[in-house]
């Protein structure tokens, strides 16, 4: 079963089998297994990148009819953007500007050598990955926390301030009165309209942050589980994954396992 997909992408028959080959040959000593497809034109590369999601593609710059740079913005708004490395016959310093302006990582001039184009295949893989990991990373954000309006700037300064001083002091014990006189209100005020600009109680917030904080660790670092309990001010590991399950309805040790998995 094929993990990723390579759209190479020439109006240049030899070139495209060329590359084609070459990939093939570096593919069998990969532990993932590529799907290497092939377009004579933008036109068919744009009606294959609609039909399936494509991870990485390569795509000669000067073809007949719709340019490499004009398939480039036809796509840009796609849902699965792939990342893109150019190839061309051409060193026209304008071609590599126009393609960095447009998210190119990769410029490589004619003829390729086998030897860099595996390369620049390579970090390709290496930036799909990281970009599938951040994107699990950005699923595993609280709903909740997302209608709270978290990050709103139009809530009012002292709740601003307010979320600031939470987000940096996660790891504390932090109370209502606490927070309050950081932002020079009175407790029984700051909590009215702490609910009002959040639509959470502060308690509520303090605990949906604190697992979010918690997420973020589970599937970006290798901490232990008692090591984020305290990173997400938990006093207990137990308390920590009590409050997790009732939330997540998974073990933080499940849903670490879950998410990393789906992210490799």
């Amino acid at each position: 079963m094929y993990t990723k997909t390579i759209l190479i992408v020439d109006d240049e028959p030899k070139s495209r089998e060329g590359i084609k080959k070459t990939l093939e040959n570096w593919s069998n000593g990969q532990n993932d297994q590529y799907q290497i497809l092939l377009a004579a034109n933008a036109d068919s590369a744009i009606d294959i990148m609609e039909k399936q999601k494509v991870n990485i593609l390569i795509t000669d710059i000067r073809m007949p009819k719709i340019t490499g740079i004009t398939m480039l913005k036809t796509i840009k708004d796609q849902k699965h953007l792939p990342v893109v490395i150019v190839i061309s016959a051409y060193s026209e310093f304008e071609y590599a500007q126009e393609a960095l302006r447009l998210g190119v990582i990769n410029y490589l001039l004619k003829p390729i050598s086998k030897k860099k184009l595996i390369e620049a295949v390579e970090d390709a893989i290496m930036i799909d990955k990281n970009r599938e990991r951040v994107n699990i990373i950005s699923k595993v954000v609280d709903d909740k926390l997302i209608d709270a309006t978290v990050t709103n700037e139009s809530a009012r300064e002292p709740i601003q301030k307010a979320l600031q001083y939470i987000d940096k002091h996660l790891k504390e014990e932090l109370t209502q009165r606490e927070v309050a006189d950081h932002v020079y209100l009175n407790p029984s005020y700051f909590s009215v309209l702490f609910k009002e600009e959040i639509h959470l109680t502060f308690s509520e917030y303090i605990t949906r942050r604190r697992i979010q904080h918690a997420k973020n660790l589970l599937i970006s670092t290798k901490l232990s589980i008692a090591d984020i309990a305290e990173e997400s001010g938990y006093k207990t590991a137990k308390y920590f994954i009590k409050i997790f399950k009732e939330l997540e309805g998974a073990t933080p040790s499940a849903y670490r396992k879950a998410n990393i998995e789906r992210a490799f």
